[in-house]
């Protein structure tokens, strides 16, 4: 099947790229619009739909390259792996990169040194090989940065292992291979099983040791699983479980199977009533489940998957009505923009901001701090505002950037 683009996908994309930078790059974290930040715990803000959308999306796209339930040829699922593992590996290394020494040397020289592995590193993990190789690369780079982790050595003895980029490619992984091998029909079974089943773990098995059941924070299997794998290679080493842990991954291959039945839709033209009738119930269905399951992106919940699932379904539907089939006018063109290149601006927003604050300028402030508390705050009275002008900051600068790639015609992937 040949690829093909759909504009409401790519603008949908763009839309949580864009959320995602402003969330993620406040100014000062102690002065954020609660909408900007994530749910303390149980419930949720539009912050908690950045990465179950990017999930989505990802699902989305599917049904443009590939069929339901024609099988996995070795040729596809060397793709399929390849891409999974340069995820992963991607993500692996931004974890990497603030802990990489250079022998005593420090400042602009570690800096210029980390940059240049930086560099070398995106070459063989975004660069446009055969499958093979890329598949070759990625083991040999994973093999690298998990020997450094398990070799005793201080500066990697905690080195987070988990992230969004890895669990998107063990998301990636599962899905395709499961969208790929099995109908409809089964997807939906596998889906119904995996997110009763991890409700039924989380809510009545209990912690070993403890006896807990239920969904407290750092008082439940999932964060048990974590602390027992995972060790100090979490998130933060002075909680037991990492947001992106090993349990809460499984429901998340079924986000990423909703969004492949709204790919289905969208490539068949399906009545846009119909994915709206389908966005709203599995919206309510989640709702419903949240009465004992509570919405938590932490866990990743069986309710939180089936809510999510459903304002995807519905705001990509309404960006179908607004988009396809119609002229694309300059706002489309901006968030098509962002939309076709994500990978680029997450390892590049994961990279920069810690590769300009190892800059120190006047008296050893950080280049970016200097910036914000120098250049920004004094311009704003309530300081949300200031903190929110630096992530629009950050919007405009990669904003340019991915104008200079659209000019360039340049789409970078995994």
């Amino acid at each position: 099947m040949g690829k093909q683009r759909i504009v409401s996908l790519d603008v949908f994309r763009g839309l949580t790229m864009i959320l995602m930078i402003l969330v993620n790059n406040p100014g000062d974290w102690g002065n954020v619009y609660p909408p900007l930040l994530h749910a303390e715990w149980h419930g949720w803000t539009p912050t908690d739909l950045v990465f179950p959308f990017f999930v989505l999306a990802m699902g989305m796209a599917l049904p443009f390259s590939s069929v339901a339930g024609a099988g996995v040829s070795k040729e596809q699922f060397l793709k399929i792996l390849a891409r999974s593992l340069r995820l992963i590996a991607l993500g692996l290394f931004l974890n990497f990169f603030s802990r990489i020494e250079f022998g005593a040397s420090s400042g602009l020289t570690l800096l210029l040194f980390r940059m240049m592995i930086t560099g070398f590193v995106g070459f063989l993990l975004l660069g446009n090989f055969e499958t093979r190789i890329k598949l070759y690369l990625a083991l040999g780079l994973l093999a690298v940065m998990l020997f450094l982790i398990l070799s005793g050595m201080p500066h990697f003895a905690k080195v987070r292992i988990p992230g969004v980029l890895q669990r998107l490619g063990l998301v990636y992984f599962f899905a395709a291979l499961i969208y790929q091998a099995f109908s409809f029909r089964t997807q939906l079974v596998i889906a119904v099983l995996v997110l009763t089943g991890y409700w039924l773990v989380l809510a009545y098995v209990p912690v070993p040791g403890t006896g807990w059941t239920g969904f407290e924070k750092g008082a439940n299997m999932a964060a048990w699983i974590d602390e027992m794998v995972l060790g100090n290679h979490v998130w933060a080493s002075s909680k037991p479980w990492d947001p992106e842990g090993i349990l809460s991954t499984f429901p998340a291959i079924i986000s990423c199977l909703i969004g492949t039945r709204a790919g289905t839709m969208l490539r068949n033209r399906t009545d846009r009533r119909n994915m709206i009738y389908t966005g709203v119930g599995l919206a309510v269905c989640g709702l419903i489940w949240s009465q004992f399951f509570p919405v938590n992106k932490a866990l990743w919940t069986s309710s939180f998957v089936l809510l999510t699932g459903g304002l995807g379904f519905i705001l990509v539907t309404v960006l179908s009505y607004l988009c396809d089939d119609k002229p694309v006018g300059k706002l489309t063109s901006f968030l098509v923009m962002w939309g076709v290149n994500p990978i680029i601006i997450f390892f590049g927003a994961g990279i920069i901001p810690r590769a300009l604050n190892m800059i120190r300028i006047g008296e050893g402030k950080a280049l970016l701090s200097a910036f914000y508390t120098d250049g920004l705050v004094p311009l704003f009275t309530d300081p949300r505002n200031s903190s929110l002008a630096f992530a629009v900051v950050n919007v405009l600068f990669w904003s340019l950037v991915l104008l200079y790639l659209r000019k360039q015609k340049m789409i970078i992937k995994v």
